[in-house]
């Protein structure tokens, strides 16, 4: 892997940058499948079982190229949270959590004692708002309880309604990710009101000179060679018997039990048509992520003391150093993206910096120890002046009616499994 001839990011270029006209930070890199060029990998699939597929212009080429994209957007903005919050576990950054714990409904083992019981029959252990999908806004955490009162009508959960780009304080001591990945409170007491943040911080990962796949290919023998004409009874996976009348009612394939191979194609034509997962194999992935300066600009972060120093680009700071940090973490060192989609690059990970139009865009070199060292000096100065930031997270426990739709869910999943 190629070492880029850049600089190291430090704290006082990145308060330059926030508070000077610098339009973005950029990182744009080139990737290969783990197994190397050529090796099929497999995006993922959409609605009616396809990829998404298109013509793109790129760069050097006269005509479009055929396209597949191998990780959304949302999906590389969950893969940076998770980044955090794995380095939050590992006690390396503290950053402002809202945790939901259900640890005390945790099940003994015991499905049917646990149904009984009425405790959940699979562990959830806590939730995070690095973890829930709408971030500070998730029903998961509206449907849940501080100290016995409902989230949102407890101190803490009505400042949201109080957030805007006027006032972006609250959120920043809240749910800082939000304000970079993006959040809408569409399901809070202003309804498609509330309040909407844009992300911030984008990336996306695309195939580049795609060919699909044959998928003509055998998947697992059965090693007992199951027949598909043997009559099976089914009550559930763990109930069932040969029947002695193939013609009665309520017969199933062995198949239907986990007794079978997984066959091969009848009709290749039909089957490469009706869906796509084949996998791929393309020339190269491009990761381009993108980190916003100009929408960090419109946030302001007024304090109560109005005495403090300059708390909008000490906030904004924050914001860029935690983007850049999330980024860094999570894909300094490739990417698996999914079963068979383990992605290696071809160089070191580089930021540049978009600052005058005309000129070369300034490069720099990030390693996660020296982004993780960033953010906790962006941090430093920042409640220096006087902006919150608690690392103690606030702890939620789930609503009794919360806690019975999981443990209602998780039942029916189980019934589900066994039918």
């Amino acid at each position: 892997m190629k070492t880029p001839n850049t600089t190291k990011l430090d704290l006082s270029t990145l308060q330059s940058a926030v508070r000077g006209s610098a339009a973005a930070f950029r990182s744009r890199r080139r990737l290969q499948p783990a197994g190397g060029e050529g090796d099929k990998v497999f995006p993922p699939t959409f609605a009616g079982a396809v990829y998404a597929e298109e013509m793109r212009r790129i760069p050097g080429r006269e005509q479009p190229v055929h396209c597949v994209l191998l990780d959304s957007v949302q999906s590389q903005a969950n893969r940076m949270e998770l980044a955090l919050q794995e380095a939050v576990d590992a006690k390396t950054i503290e950053i402002p959590l809202v945790v939901v714990d259900f640890s005390d409904q945790a099940p003994t083992g015991d499905v049917d004692a646990d149904t009984a019981a009425g405790r959940l029959i699979d562990d959830i252990g806590k939730i995070t708002s690095l973890q829930v999908p709408h971030r500070l806004a998730d029903a998961i955490l509206r449907d849940s309880e501080l100290k016995g009162v409902s989230f949102r009508k407890s101190e803490k959960g009505k400042a949201l309604n109080k957030v805007s780009f006027a006032n972006a304080t609250p959120l920043f001591e809240l749910c800082p990710t939000a304000l970079i990945f993006g959040m809408w409170d569409s399901t809070g007491p202003k309804g498609g009101l509330g309040p909407k943040f844009e992300r911030a911080m984008v990336s996306g990962v695309v195939g580049i000179g795609v060919e699909r796949g044959d998928l003509i290919r055998g998947v697992r023998k059965d090693p007992f060679e199951a027949s598909s004409k043997v009559p099976i009874l089914k009550k559930s996976a763990f109930d069932w018997k040969v029947s002695d009348n193939p013609a009665a009612k309520g017969v199933v394939a062995p198949s239907a039990i986990n007794h079978s191979s997984i066959p091969f194609p009848k009709d290749r034509k039909q089957k490469t048509d009706d869906n796509n997962f084949a996998g791929v194999t393309f020339e190269f992935a491009e990761q381009l992520t993108t980190l916003s300066l100009i929408a960090l600009r419109r946030l302001r972060f007024p304090v109560e003391d109005a005495g403090k120093p300059d708390t909008d680009s000490a906030a904004r700071t924050v914001l860029a150093a935690l983007g850049l940090c999330a980024a860094t973490l999570a894909f300094e060192s490739g990417m698996g993206l999914r079963s068979r989609c383990l992605l290696w690059p071809e160089g070191a990970l580089e930021w540049e910096l978009l600052d005058k139009p005309g000129t070369p865009a300034t490069k720099f070199g990030l390693t996660g120890e020296q982004a993780i060292s960033l953010l906790k000096d962006a941090i430093t100065a920042a409640t220096g002046a006087g902006l919150p930031w608690p690392t103690k997270p606030i702890v939620l426990k789930p609503s009794a009616e919360l806690l019975k739709l999981v443990r209602l869910s998780q039942q029916e999943a189980v019934k589900d499994d066994v039918v």
